[in-house]
């Protein structure tokens, strides 16, 4: 009778055991910036790269120095200020698109070949835009 107890006792915590054991590991904090779409730690944009970068991929849609266009928002403006649109939210939207919120533009697809090193580069540039702008 009473190893049959330990062995319900056994068999109804092995679950949180098991669950215990994966508690150990630690995630790799370089994988959760690769899944947000962000530079290693300590890459600081550069707003010269970002200009050039802006222009390249940005520009069509978000126009001339970020002042919008019939295609897209501006992101010189308060909505994108950077209490409103923190850097991360950049990030994602190059990353993953972004669904219609704000403006009635339509979706913003996910940008391909920006890496997330550019997309820094291109934050640098649209905050400078923005503090210009007396944006912040």
């Amino acid at each position: 009778m009473i190893t049959a107890v330990y062995r319900f006792v056994f068999i109804l915590s092995l679950p949180v055991l098991l669950g215990l054991v994966g508690c150990d590991r630690q995630p790799d904090p370089e994988q959760g910036r690769r899944n947000l779409h962000l530079p290693k730690a300590g890459y600081v944009g550069e707003e010269a790269k970002g200009s050039a970068l802006y222009t390249r991929y940005c520009a069509s849609c978000h126009g001339r120095g970020g002042y919008g266009s019939e295609q897209g928002p501006p992101l010189v403006h308060k909505t994108y200020r950077p209490a409103h649109h923190h850097d991360l939210a950049f990030h994602l939207a190059v990353k993953n698109g972004v669904k219609q919120h704000h403006w009635h533009f339509g979706h913003m697809p996910p940008i391909p070949g920006v890496t997330p090193e550019g997309t820094s580069d291109i934050v640098a540039y649209v905050r400078k835009q923005q503090r210009q702008a007396g944006v912040e």
